[in-house]
């Protein structure tokens, strides 16, 4: 699904990314870690088309075409999806609008016909429910007020309605308690494939730079939870998994 081939990227004339590697294939998930200033949100940024990020060699392919040349909103199209570490607020924007032209958009590309208002409505609310997301929340202004777990949740709410094919989550974690990232794990069903960013260090991860000790001790620890996890009722079908990434 996902192929990125001897990227380079710059940042402000400065080289982050030097020859990165990295497949992902459909319905896996990769966590992709490392130090400050490693290149982290460069390639989350790079692949969503943000401004100031220039790769200057390689390609990003999605179903194996190169998004490089592509917009902002035509990679969006195409079921990229980039999860913000902190979701900005959009004053005077409601989320409700916001959700439902986003969603119409992405259905008229795929020739699909818009939905009706109340059509829209009953898609959202029940969308909602399965997140345990006040509809009241809803009809305030994007992000505006919106506790850090509300972003976040937001932010998933998006996800599970536009049903892209590809997810970059940066730090979707961040700031939150365990709890709170039932989310994430609910959107599982789905048949997308996930890059994430993530603050703690879960399941195994592929390292954009040699780890320091402390960090091959959380990646030690997150491997041995891994292998727990297969014997969660209900979880038998969750493996251990090897990323595929080269640095």
């Amino acid at each position: 699904m996902l192929e990125v081939k001897n990227l380079h990227v710059t940042v402000d004339g400065k080289k982050i990314l030097k020859g990165l590697d990295l497949t992902v294939n459909k319905g896996e998930v990769h966590a992709i870690m490392g130090p400050n200033g490693s290149g982290k949100s460069t390639l989350a940024y790079v692949m969503a088309g943000k401004p100031g990020y220039e790769a200057t060699e390689g390609q990003i392919l999605l179903d194996g075409e190169d998004i490089l040349a592509m917009q902002s909103d035509e990679r969006a199209a195409k079921g990229l999806f980039l999860a913000f570490q902190y979701p900005l607020e959009i004053p005077g924007v409601a989320t409700m609008t916001f959700l439902r032209t986003a969603l119409n958009a992405q259905r008229k590309h795929r020739g699909e016909a818009e939905l009706s208002t109340p059509e829209f409505m009953k898609k959202v609310r029940d969308v909602a429910a399965q997140l345990e997301i006040n509809t009241d929340m809803l009809r305030r202004g994007v992000n505006v007020g919106f506790s850090g777990g509300e972003k976040k949740r937001n932010e998933i709410l998006q996800m599970a309605l536009l049903q892209p094919r590809l997810c970059v989550l940066d730090e979707t974690d961040s700031g939150l308690d365990i709890a709170a990232l039932a989310g994430p794990r609910h959107g599982r069903h789905h048949p997308l494939s996930a890059a994430a960013r993530p603050h703690r260090a879960r399941r195994g991860a592929c390292a954009l730079a040699r780890p320091h000790r402390e960090d091959r001790r959380q990646g030690a620890r997150a491997r041995a939870r891994s292998l727990r996890l297969r014997a969660i009722p209900g979880r038998r079908g969750l493996k251990p998994w090897q990323p595929n990434c080269a640095p």
